[in-house]
């Protein structure tokens, strides 16, 4: 049984007491289909409430977890986009971006995708256009965090998406973070993209399924 991410704790109350007005509605009306309604809208929003905020624990493969330039993905989800583009905040200069769609159905705990020191923490308000489009990673609201560890650096984001309203991102910069531990999420549908210097290998391709924390991205060549 998956444990519910502490992320989501808020928002599960919430779900709770609206599954209680429902039933004791449903009980005490005289109509039986509004009855079944009630009672089967009631069990859907619990059910979809906890399978949304499960949090399955996750094993850092061995190359990633003793090579800090081995890149794990940070979210589960469906590589949409492999570019070419640039970033001025963190690399200020030429990245490759590789963008993961997370669907309401995907597990939505981010994770760490390499071991260092967060020496970027950016919080940018913005849109809310579909996470899969390829303007959402500029237009949208987002966490960009970069992360550094000797020679190597990584930036990763964490975007809202057209139903996702909330980022929940616990660092700072300063921040000793490992690979593969949570670090957060993004209620209700979202993307999170990672930027890598020239010269990465990048060890996805496009469609491809990856999950947070275990699915080897892409290895920084220096």
């Amino acid at each position: 049984m998956y444990a519910l991410a502490t992320y989501g704790r808020d928002v599960i109350l919430k779900v709770v007491l609206v599954v209680l007005v429902l039933i004791a509605w449903a009980c005490i009306t005289d109509a039986n289909i509004f009855r079944i309604i009630l009672i089967s809208l009631a069990v859907f929003l619990l059910a979809f409430t906890l399978y949304f905020f499960r949090d399955p624990e996750r094993t850092v493969p061995s190359e990633a977890a003793h090579a800090p330039n081995v890149i794990v993905s940070p979210g589960d989800g469906k590589v949409v986009q492999i570019i070419e583009t640039e970033e001025h905040g963190f690399f200020h200069g030429k990245v490759t971006q590789v963008s993961v769609f997370l669907s309401p159905l995907n597990v939505h705990v981010n994770r760490i995708p390499m071991t260092g020191t967060v020496r970027y923490f950016r919080y940018v308000k913005g849109e809310y256009l579909v996470a899969f489009h390829e303007k959402s990673s500029e237009k949208n609201e987002r966490t960009e965090i970069g992360i550094e560890n000797g020679g190597v650096k990584i930036l990763f984001k964490q975007i809202a998406g057209f139903i996702a309203r909330r980022i929940v991102c616990p660092i700072q910069e300063g921040d000793a973070v490992m690979i593969g531990e949570r670090c957060g999420m993004i209620k209700f549908g979202s993307r999170v993209d990672v930027l890598f210097p020239p010269g990465s290998e990048i060890r996805v391709s496009l469609g491809e399924m990856v999950r947070g924390g275990e699915t080897i991205i892409g290895v920084v060549r220096s």
